[in-house]
C-alpha cells in the first residue's frame, strides 16, 4: 500500500449488508481509506440467509416494469437503478467469477444457487482494494463528534471524515438488522417513518382444530383476489402456505404490502381464495350441483372437483354449515372464499422491512442527512420497500453505490 495512503480521506461504512458492501467498493474505488464496521461476527450475515433457498440475485424483467415494483418510491429508487440496472448487477457478478442464469420466472441466479461463494469473492476483492473490516463492533451514535462502537474489548471512538450508514431495517434481528440505529437518528433531528414488516405473512386465527390439522400444508394450485387501493379486484395466481396462526409464502409476500396497509387503517382486511383457479364458476356449480348419490359432501367434493386435505378443511373453516350446505353458496366459495387477516406476522418473521429514513430527511437528489452533514445513508434503512424477486437486492446494491458517489462527491467540495 503507498505511504499517501496514509493521507487519504477515512470514511467508515456502518453495516457489512450488500448495501454496505457495495459502498464500500465503490469508496476504495475512489480513492478513500474503508473502514466497515458491523455487529456481527462476520460480514454479510442476512445475505447467505437470503442464499440458502437459492441466491435470487435480480430479475430480467424490462426495466419499466422493473422500476414499477418499487410503489410509491419509485422514482427515488429509480436513481439508484440508473446508475446500477438489474444488467450492471449481472455484470458485476460475472466480474466476481460467478456465473448467473434466468430462471422460468425471470429471475436470476447464480448457477451454483448459493450466496456464499458470491461473498467470498466480493470480500476477497474488497480487502485486496484495502477495504478494513472491523466485526463485532456495534454502531451506538456520536460521543464528541466521534463514532462510537460498543466492541468485546469497550467503548471505540472514531473519528472519519465522513461516514456511511447501511444498518439495513428490523427484520431478523439475530443476523443484525435490528433497527436499533432509528432513535439514535431521531434524537438528532432525523425524521425515520416507522418500522413495518414487509414481504411477511399474516395471522387468521384459525381454530385450534385448523391449525392442529393443517399447520404446514401448502396450497400449490390457488388464486387469490383482494382490493387494491381504488377499491377495484385484483386476483394473481400462486402458492403459499398455511401456518398455526395464518397465511405466507410468494403470493401472500407479493400483495403483503397492500394488506399490511389495509390492516393498519381498518383493523383487518379481507382476501378471497380461488381454491379452483384453472375451473370456471360454472364448471365448478355443475359439478357441486351433479347428484351425489349416497355419497357424503365431501366425498363428493373430491371426486368429482378434487377438494380435499386443506381446502376441504378451509371450507370448513370460512363457511357456516348452512353455507357449506347450499350447493350455489359453496360453489361461489369455491372459486371465492373470503378470508379475513387480523394482522401481519410480527416485523422480526419479515424477510424485510418497509419504513426508515425518509427521503425528506435527504439532502435533495442525495443520500446525505440534512440534519447531519457529512453523513449518508443506504439500502433497507431508507424508506423504501419492494416484493422478493431480486428486487430488494438489487436496489441495495445501487443505494449504496450511489450513496457513497455522493459522498465522494461532498468530499471533494468539502
Amino acid at each position: 500500500m503507498p505511504e499517501s495512503r496514509q493521507n487519504l480521506h477515512r470514511v467508515a461504512v456502518i453495516g457489512a449488508g450488500p448495501a454496505g458492501l457495495m459502498a464500500a467498493e465503490t469508496l476504495a474505488a475512489g480513492g478513500v481509506q474503508v473502514d466497515v464496521y458491523d455487529a456481527m461476527a462476520s460480514s454479510g450475515r442476512k445475505f447467505l440467509l437470503a442464499g440458502k433457498g437459492g441466491m435470487n440475485i435480480t430479475h430480467s424483467e424490462p426495466l419499466p416494469a422493473f422500476r414499477a415494483r418499487y410503489g410509491a418510491r419509485q422514482a427515488e429508487v429509480a436513481r439508484w437503478l440508473e446508475g446500477f440496472d438489474p444488467q450492471a448487477v449481472r455484470a458485476w457478478i460475472h466480474a466476481l467469477g460467478v456465473d448467473t442464469f434466468v430462471g422460468s420466472s425471470g429471475r436470476v441466479f447464480p448457477t451454483e444457487m448459493k450466496a456464499a461463494p458470491l461473498l467470498r469473492a466480493w470480500l476477497q476483492r474488497l480487502r485486496g482494494a484495502g477495504v478494513r473490516f472491523h466485526t463485532r463492533h456495534r454502531w451506538l451514535g456520536w460521543q464528541d463528534g466521534r463514532l462510537r462502537l460498543a466492541t468485546p474489548d469497550g467503548d471505540l471512538l472514531v473519528d472519519a471524515d465522513a461516514t456511511l450508514l447501511a444498518l439495513g431495517g428490523a427484520s431478523w434481528a439475530r443476523l443484525g438488522s435490528d433497527g436499533a440505529w432509528a432513535p439514535l437518528l431521531q434524537e438528532r433531528g432525523v425524521e425515520v417513518a416507522p418500522l413495518l414488516p414487509a414481504n411477511c405473512g399474516f395471522d387468521v386465527d384459525w381454530s385450534a382444530h385448523f391449525s392442529a390439522r393443517h399447520a404446514g400444508a401448502p396450497l400449490t394450485t390457488v388464486a387469490i383476489a383482494w382490493r387494491n387501493r381504488e377499491g377495484v379486484i385484483e386476483r394473481r395466481q400462486g402458492q403459499f402456505v398455511v401456518t398455526q396462526s395464518g397465511i405466507e409464502g410468494s403470493l401472500v409476500y407479493a400483495i403483503s404490502a397492500l394488506l399490511r396497509d389495509q390492516i393498519i387503517e381498518h383493523g383487518s382486511t379481507t382476501i378471497w381464495l380461488d381454491l379452483l383457479p384453472d375451473l370456471d364458476a360454472a364448471r365448478v356449480a355443475a359439478q357441486v350441483q351433479h347428484p351425489r348419490g349416497s355419497r357424503s359432501l365431501a366425498s363428493h367434493l373430491q371426486s368429482r372437483l378434487g377438494i380435499k386435505g386443506v381446502k376441504a378443511g378451509l371450507l370448513h373453516e370460512c363457511l357456516s354449515r348452512q353455507d357449506y350446505a347450499d350447493p350455489a353458496r359453496l360453489a361461489a366459495a369455491l372459486k371465492a372464499l373470503p378470508l379475513v387477516l387480523r394482522r401481519p406476522r410480527p416485523i422480526d418473521e419479515a424477510i424485510s422491512s418497509a419504513g426508515g429514513v425518509r427521503f425528506e430527511a435527504m439532502e435533495e437528489g442525495s443520500a446525505m442527512l440534512r440534519a447531519l452533514p457529512g453523513v449518508f445513508v443506504a439500502g433497507e434503512m431508507v424508506d423504501w420497500e419492494a416484493p422478493t424477486g431480486g428486487y430488494l437486492l438489487t436496489a441495495c446494491f445501487g443505494s449504496g453505490r450511489a450513496a457513497a458517489r455522493e459522498l465522494l462527491d461532498w468530499l471533494e467540495r468539502a
